[in-house]
């Protein structure tokens, strides 16, 4: 595909190398020479400098002949005009567009997208994203992360393997894989010493592990009850920062009862606004997060959860690590740079949230065609949960899954057939027209897309059409 990504930020250049890597033709635009510059001299794309909405600058970069649009500047208007032009003037088939801006992303706004009007056929917003994310982390408590996968037939669950406590603790991967369907999950990858991989058969899950299993809904409190985490749902809640994701996630948690939620704003008119929409049931308190009296005054020491969301990573760092000091429970913390993620464990940090990642797996999700389609990127980016039809004639429906020859960095995790999820083990026989969720790390992304497709033959199944109102197609939502 030959595809166009607006803005040479973390996420356009992050999606532009996944795009690359997998043989795409990409042309980055950034109105910064220096970031255009870097793009081009870092990865395999071509950088331009340039206004991205500016018509003469989407011919340079070859609009006329592009397949796919990606704007991802840091301005929504910026990124609804490249998309118009795109669309009107060089008849661009797909467009994705990150908007933050929560006024544009209203329900009574949608039409404003419509082929005929702003041709948008993907919104994308990060903030939104986050909430969401950080909403299905609160109700599944032990766990750093948590991915409903297949419109919620299946979990993807981040689990730490902390202690004794953690039954399954030195269990050869392949007796596990055995008793999938009994033990209701099965392991997919490992991250041990900051190394992240998709095991082998005779890998051992160890204490200390951080831990990605597929499992069936029904089945996760058993799930963390193996790994030893049997925490409850946390109740009592401080949400540090008022901005985009701290309304969001707010205005989410505001809809379950008894949930008592306070708000850290260091900006009082920040503060007064979240204070006039959220109404008397949140208790805002408006001040410096870091100062010990404010944390005093927000009953830190009581809080079950502490969730960091301000827009500067120092601060959410510092005001979790205090938290937990203070005695409360947990900490989910928003971080921009990936360079901070591996003193997160040493720090006390529980759960970390990223914002680029998870924009990034959002946009890939609707960037692939044909049998497979990005679901989820792994933490440390080095492999990705993958969604697939099991096409008739490929290797994957050949015989049972433990004997197709998957290539090592691939491991099938769930199959859905008749609205039914399946945890497989290595007798499972994938049949044609089954999804398999699958996951695979990069290196083996070629030789996994060998075994879901069949030899000589193009999947020429349309794209996804124009989205929906966000909120009514995230089942976290309501």
């Amino acid at each position: 595909m030959r595809i166009i990504v607006c803005g040479a930020g973390q996420v356009g250049t992050t999606i532009a190398r996944h795009l690359a890597r997998e043989g795409n033709d990409v042309t980055v635009i950034d109105s910064s020479v220096e970031q255009a510059r870097r793009a081009d001299e870092s990865y395999d794309v071509r950088g331009m400098a340039g206004h991205a909405s500016h018509p003469e600058v989407l011919r340079q970069a070859g609009a006329k002949n592009a397949d796919l649009l990606i704007a991802v500047t840091r301005s929504d208007e910026v990124n609804m005009v490249a998309c118009q032009v795109a669309y009107s003037l060089f008849h661009v088939k797909r467009r994705i567009a990150r908007l933050r801006h929560h006024g544009y992303l209203e329900p009574i706004w949608n039409g404003l997208y419509a082929s005929d009007q702003l041709p948008v056929d993907v919104i994308i917003s990060p903030e939104l994203e986050v909430a969401r994310g950080i909403a299905r982390r609160l109700r599944t408590p032990g766990a750093f992360d948590m991915v409903p996968l297949a419109d919620g037939r299946v979990q993807l669950l981040g689990i730490q393997c902390e202690d004794a406590a953690c039954r399954v603790a030195g269990a050869p991967l392949s007796d596990l894989r055995q008793r999938a369907a009994e033990n209701g999950f099965v392991v997919v990858a490992l991250v041990r010493e900051g190394r992240a991989f998709v095991p082998r058969p005779e890998d051992e899950v160890r204490c200390g592990d951080d831990v990605y299993v597929i499992a069936q809904p029904a089945q996760v409190d058993q799930v963390m009850a193996a790994f030893g985490h049997r925490e409850q749902v946390a109740r009592r809640l401080v949400i540090v920062g008022g901005g985009h994701v701290g309304l969001h996630l707010a205005r989410m948690l505001g809809r379950e009862a008894l949930v008592s939620l306070k708000i850290i704003e260091h900006s009082p008119e920040r503060a007064e606004q979240v204070a006039r929409e959220l109404g008397p049931s949140v208790v805002v308190l408006c001040g410096d997060a870091l100062d010990r009296e404010l944390l005093e005054e927000a009953n830190i020491g009581a809080a079950e959860t502490v969730i960091a969301v301000t827009n500067d990573d120092e601060t959410n760092i510092f005001v979790s690590v205090l938290a937990k000091r203070e005695g409360c429970q947990r900490a989910i913390t928003l971080v921009n740079k990936s360079s901070y993620e591996p003193m997160m464990d040493t720090l006390g940090i529980d759960t970390v949230v990223s914002p680029s990642s998870i924009t990034i797996s959002s946009i890939l999700r609707h960037v692939r065609r044909g049998a497979i389609a990005q679901v989820y990127q792994l933490r440390g980016d080095f492999g990705e949960v993958l969604e697939a039809e099991a096409l008739a004639g490929s290797r994957l429906v050949s015989g049972p899954l433990g004997s197709i020859g998957l290539p090592p960095g691939m491991l099938v995790g769930a199959v859905l057939r008749g609205g039914e999820a399946i945890i497989p083990d290595a007798a499972t026989r994938i049949e044609p027209g089954d999804d398999v969720i699958a996951v695979v790390s990069h290196a083996a992304l070629k030789q996994a897309e060998a075994v879901l497709t069949v030899p000589g033959r193009e999947d020429d199944r349309p794209p996804p059409g124009p989205p929906l109102d966000p909120d009514a197609t995230d089942p976290d939502a309501a």
